[in-house]
């Protein structure tokens, strides 16, 4: 399988998807919207997302983690 990102318009999109060779079975769309007031800020925008991420067994992903430098670094 190959992953590509396709950028530009819907027009664009499409016409790129239309020359792909070989079968499409997913795709992630991202759709800019209005600000919604009823959104938490807090929310996980991504919570859906879930099911197609992928992590590696036993490492820290917390944002303290991730951005306090490790011995020797």
């Amino acid at each position: 399988m190959n992953a590509q990102v396709l950028r530009g318009s819907k027009q664009e999109i499409a016409e790129s998807l239309t020359r792909i060779v070989g079968e499409v079975r997913e795709a992630i769309v991202f759709i800019d919207e209005e600000p919604d007031a009823s959104v938490d800020p807090g929310e996980d925008i991504f919570a859906e997302m879930e099911p197609f991420t992928s992590s590696a067994g036993g490492a820290d992903y917390t944002r303290e983690a991730i951005y306090t430098p490790m011995e020797g670094e």
